[in-house]
């Protein structure tokens, strides 16, 4: 990976890349992504130039769609339970971590205010959580399961056994993979946080 980091800098910056790789990377930072993308696809054998835009190649695409088609798993496994996918993931979190602040769930689940705020109000008009306001401080939303809310935990249980039967991979195979798009995500995550003004 180092040996196609300092092509890509060399492309990037020609004769100046004999100064220090690091540098480099410092001062031009999205051209060296670029270039990296480049010289991974050159290593692929193709005579196409534009192979590397092929919808296939893409791996957004790859996330995307195996996002979608494990939505589709989870509807009618959480259909007995009453919850929607989203849902589901708020109700993970709590019962997890109970009596998170609003903002903590968000933080957990990587969602907004405006997509969690909804999420938690059907909810609790379900039954399955409160919303009450933190007596040190009322700023702050603490969100606690209540009875109905722990009780279902116990139907949750059979959920994981069936998702990963649904993927024909071993729990090995499973974790590595979670690890990876964790570690994508963290590196997706850090880059972007460099983008934003």
């Amino acid at each position: 990976m180092y040996a196609i980091l300092d092509r890509a800098v060399g492309a990037c910056v020609g004769d100046r890349a004999s100064t220090h790789v690091d540098d480099a990377i410092t001062t031009l930072p999205d051209c060296i992504v670029r270039n990296l993308i480049v010289c991974y696809f050159s290593e692929v054998e193709s005579s196409d130039p534009f192979d590397m835009l092929r919808l296939d190649q893409q791996l957004c695409f790859a996330m995307y769609s195996t996002s979608l088609a494990m939505t589709k798993l989870y509807k009618p496994l959480l259909a007995p339970l009453g919850l929607t996918y989203p849902q589901y993931l708020v109700m993970l979190a709590l019962w997890e971590n109970d009596g998170l602040t609003v903002s903590q769930t968000g933080d957990r689940l990587m969602l907004d205010s405006g997509t969690l705020t909804p999420l938690l109000k059907r909810l609790e008009e379900a039954g399955r959580l409160r919303r009450t306001r933190d007596v040190a401080d009322e700023r702050r939303v603490i969100v606690t399961l209540t009875k109905a809310g722990h009780a279902l935990k116990k139907n949750a249980v059979a959920i994981p056994p069936d998702v990963m039967c649904a993927t024909a991979c071993q729990i090995e195979e499973l974790r590595a993979l979670t690890a990876q798009l964790n570690a994508l995500r963290a590196n997706l995550t850090e880059f972007t946080s460099t983008l934003r003004t």
